[in-house]
């Protein structure tokens, strides 16, 4: 897994809408970038209404939110609409992304894993965990003093 210091490894995924987003895109702005492991799920869609109900305040703050998940495309847009998500849901169905930042689980999912990433596209901070309230109180701890 990616640690603190490491630069973000680059990757272009679809996106919930069906169009295509490049990480490189973001660089000049911090970046909470988060893996998941199932849309739709109990603990996912927790993770993800956390991040949308806070979302104002990290776009107030520059800082852009990337989700990612291996589920498909269809899975990553029904998701999105269902919670209302405003950012980009990466469908990594593939896995190569996941695997990019060591985060696929022995299951083929992702783990949940939270990466901070400065405005030049390194890993300021790592949250690790199955309980998704941590990795949404860290990020929001970022607004008060984002990376810089």
């Amino acid at each position: 897994m990616l640690a603190v210091g490491q630069e973000a490894p680059d990757f272009s995924g679809t996106i919930a809408d069906g169009s295509k987003l490049t990480l490189s895109s973001f660089r000049g702005r911090p970046v909470v970038l988060y893996f998941y492991p199932k849309a739709n799920t109990p603990g996912c869609t927790l993770e993800a209404r956390g991040f949308t109900e806070h979302f104002p305040e990290f776009q107030r703050a520059g800082i852009s939110i990337i989700g990612v998940s291996v589920d498909s495309v269809g899975a990553q847009k029904s998701f999105a609409e269902k919670c209302s998500i405003p950012f980009p849901l990466v469908a990594d169905r593939d896995k190569a992304i996941a695997r990019q930042y060591g985060v696929l689980g022995l299951l083929g999912t992702a783990k949940r894993v939270t990466f901070f990433l400065d405005a030049s596209g390194r890993v300021v901070d790592v949250v690790e965990g199955m309980m998704p309230g941590p990795h949404v109180q860290r990020a929001l701890s970022k607004i008060q003093a984002p990376p810089s």
